[in-house]
This record gives C-alpha cells, structure tokens and sequence, in this order.
C-alpha cells in the first residue's frame, strides 16, 4: 500500500510538473508571437514587400545606392518609407551623402532625432513633386510645386537643370517615377 502511495504521488507530481511546463511553453510562444507583430507593425505597407523581378520603385532604388544612405536613412526616421513607392507618378530630387556632409556640422544628426521628425519630413517632401518630370520637362518650369505645398525655383544654367539650387547629376528611371541625382540638399523656405 506504501508503494502504491507513493507511485501516486509520483505520478501525481509528474503530472503536474508537465502541466506547467506545457503552460509555460504556450505563454512563451504566445510572448514571441506579440513580440514578431509588433515588430512587424512598424514594417506594414508598401514599402516593405518584396519584389525581386520588376523596375524597381523609387526607395528601392535609393536603398541601392551607396551613395544615397543618408537620404533612406532620414526616409526611415521620418517614416515615409510608403510615400516613395506608392503608384506615383512621383519626381524625386535625392541628394547625395556627400550633399548632406556639405550641410553645417550636426545637422544630420540633429534632423535623425525622433523629436524633429516633422521638420525631417517636410524637408524630404520639398525634394518630391507629383508627375514623372523628366530633366528635358523640368527646363520649361520657373517653379514646381513640391509634396510639402512649397515652390521651388527651377533654373537652366549652361544647359544644366537646378532645382532649388541643387544641380542635378543623373536620373533614374523608376516604376513609379523618376529619381534626379542632386549635388545639394534643398532647403524649404522658412514659413
């Protein structure tokens, strides 16, 4: 009778010990997959499908260039990843790293700062126009109209297009667009 007691307890116990593991395990599961959708939440939208086999859209172009890491680096703070590669047709004038090196010491790094993401998102969107303008259109403009409802002046200077002061370098055509090489980073004006 002893041993049948303590058979039972025995069992008693393993059961009980296996019941919570069970438990913990379904608590740990459901604690990583809360993890994983919140972390997806933040990548929703557009801008983070996958698609390896078509002309790619004006991010995924400027995600591409080594030469345009500070510009999808301020895309991403100011979180406007969707915006450049919605169906456009959208003209973007993308400035080049060394553009925003030749900004004043500590500008990048204070517009990168959560605090000062309108002010980063209103100077991305002065560098966007609505419409696929190519650099032989954009000779018949004085001004565009920019995605932040500013103008900017559009010169022809020896031939060479400037937008906002800023000389474009090269075009990209993309899917949804077309992306201008600039030498200078486009400052809208103070309101």
């Amino acid at each position: 009778m002893k041993n049948q007691f303590t058979i039972i307890r025995f069992i008693v116990i393993l059961v009980l010990f296996i019941s919570l593991a069970c438990q913990n395990d379904k608590k740990a599961k459901e604690e990583n997959r809360s993890s994983a959708e919140s972390g997806a939440e933040s990548n929703k939208g557009q801008a983070f499908i996958e698609d390896e086999s078509s002309t790619p859209n004006i991010l995924k172009i400027a995600i591409g260039s080594p030469d345009h890491s500070t510009l999808v680096a301020a895309v991403q703070a100011a979180q406007l990843e969707n915006v450049l590669v919605n169906a456009g047709p959208l003209t973007v004038f993308a400035p080049t790293n060394e553009a925003f090196n030749n900004l004043p010491k500590g500008t990048v790094e204070n517009l990168l700062k959560p605090e000062n993401k309108e002010v980063l998102a209103n100077i991305i969107k002065y560098h966007a126009t609505p419409g696929n303008l190519s650099v032989d259109f954009l000779k018949k403009f004085k001004k565009l109209g920019q995605a932040n409802n500013q103008d900017v002046i559009v010169e022809v200077i020896d031939g060479e297009v400037y937008v906002g002061g800023a000389k474009i370098i090269g075009s990209v055509p993309a899917s949804n667009g077309i992306v201008h090489v600039v030498d200078k980073v486009i400052l809208p004006p103070s309101k």
